[in-house]
């Protein structure tokens, strides 16, 4: 009908558009040392583990009590530093395209695209400037910091601030895990899972709306189910 918008596709990042399931666990590692000296902190090697490990955890808190150290500002403070790594580790090339994002460009001409990533957003920015993404309407990441992190998929929250900024009840989301499928199907979205070498064999609890082997047939794809 006149006046209805474009059809709506938003992507993950990692391991859907850029090589690597997800960032290198060194960088948090690296994040902590970062904070450690930033802060002057002299952090016992019992106490490494939770502090660099990515998620916040029960331990991580129990390991800042034992340092004398808000657990939240500590976390909020190394995602930080952490957001900072991963996008200097994209602008010095160390995270390339798969091959088949060339399909965003003919993909652009029949839909709006968007990018709506657990990967911090300054790293989604990165991303997108080092590679000339410029196919892209709509760019997030999570926000750095604890409130961000609760937030991540499979929690549709960013999916759904997408839908809003861009004017969209529906739409598809391509992603290459089970928290990608749970996501887009909790925001009212058709979803589709992209398998690479990385989750080949990958079982999953939820059914896709539909299984793809790479991006190439992503344009038939959405004419099928949007058009």
């Amino acid at each position: 009908m006149p006046g209805e918008p474009e059809p709506l596709v938003l992507f993950d990042m990692d391991g859907v558009l850029i090589t690597g399931r997800g960032s290198d666990p060194a960088v948090h590692a690296h994040a902590m040392e970062d904070v450690a000296a930033d802060w002057g902190l002299e952090i016992p090697t019992a106490l490494r583990e939770p502090l660099a490990a990515y998620p916040y955890t029960a331990a991580l808190e129990a390991a800042c009590a034992a340092l004398g150290v808000d657990a939240r500002r500590f976390f909020d403070a190394r995602e930080a530093r952490s957001a900072a790594r991963i996008a200097a580790r994209v602008a010095a090339g160390r995270r390339p395209l798969y091959d088949d994002v060339d399909v965003l460009g003919p993909l652009s001409e029949m839909a709006t695209l968007g990018v709506v990533s657990n990967n911090y957003d300054p790293a989604v920015t990165a991303v997108v400037d080092h590679h000339g993404l410029d196919a892209f309407t709509h760019t997030r990441g999570r926000d750095v910091g604890l409130a961000g992190f609760r937030r991540r998929k499979p929690d549709p929250h960013y999916l759904a601030e997408a839908m809003d900024a861009l004017g969209h009840r529906s739409g598809v989301y391509v992603g290459d895990r089970q928290t990608d499928v749970e996501a887009a199907q909790a925001a009212g979205l058709t979803a589709v899972y992209l398998r690479r070498s990385h989750n080949r064999e990958t079982s999953l609890r939820v059914a896709p709306d539909v299984e793809l082997d790479g991006l190439a047939r992503l344009p038939t794809a959405v004419a099928d189910l949007l058009g």
